[in-house]
């Protein structure tokens, strides 16, 4: 498979050569769903606690006596009836909600999620990125010549989850500068997971015959 190769100010400078299995994936919906909702409850940490009624203070008299009140038989006021009693099926945080997700499942979830989003115009390949300094400046004139690309004009006025920019390797300039940006992400792009591809509407793969060999061939 071929896509555009752009440069970063904006101008398509080739073509490159991505592979099949990343790009080339059905959409699988069940898959998909599984994995996000799974991955998202193992990174789950319970916080909210309930005292059932044998952990709450008091109630070890019976309140009244079991006959002859006219009332209500009762012999806690520790019961979930009771105000100031414990709570029935409420939340615990000794609860496990992990679940299994294989390595590969995340992998074609992942593929499939790419793939729907190079079909649909929200992948961009560019050559190279490279910052002398850590500067702001510098790294929002690099998203607005990105911005001028056709059908990525959104990435430079949506205020909110607009791109995620996958690095070959680690650059800390480029780290530092787009670190004050909060619609937006940089990162090496071994380290996408299913929920930032989904996350994020705009992908920008840089230098994309380094970065995709990392996250190719996983499954």
């Amino acid at each position: 498979m071929n896509a555009p190769l752009h440069n970063i100010s904006g101008k398509e400078i080739g073509s490159v050569t991505i592979p099949e299995d990343v790009f080339g994936t059905h959409w699988n919906a069940d898959l998909v769903h599984q994995v996000i909702t799974s991955m998202q409850t193992n990174a789950r940490t319970p916080v909210a606690h309930a005292k059932t009624r044998g952990e709450v203070r008091g109630g070890g008299k019976k309140p009244w006596k079991q006959k002859g009140t006219g009332r209500a038989r009762h012999g806690s006021t520790r019961s979930p009836i009771w105000v100031g009693g414990g709570v029935a099926h409420g939340p615990r945080n000794e609860k496990n909600f992990d679940r299994k997700v294989s390595k590969k499942m995340k992998a074609k979830a992942l593929y499939t999620i790419l793939s729907r989003k190079f079909k649909e115009g929200e992948i961009l390949f560019v050559d190279a990125l490279s910052i002398k300094a850590a500067k702001a400046k510098e790294a929002k004139v690099m998203l607005s010549n990105i911005a001028g690309i056709k059908g990525f004009e959104k990435l430079g006025t949506k205020r909110k989850n607009a791109f995620y920019i996958g690095l070959p390797a680690r650059d800390e300039a480029i780290f530092r500068s787009f670190g004050n940006f909060n619609n937006g992400t940089v990162d090496e792009l071994r380290n996408i997971s299913p929920i930032d591809a989904l996350t994020y509407t705009y992908l920008v793969v840089v230098n994309p015959e380094q970065s995709l060999q990392s996250i190719s061939g996983k499954i």
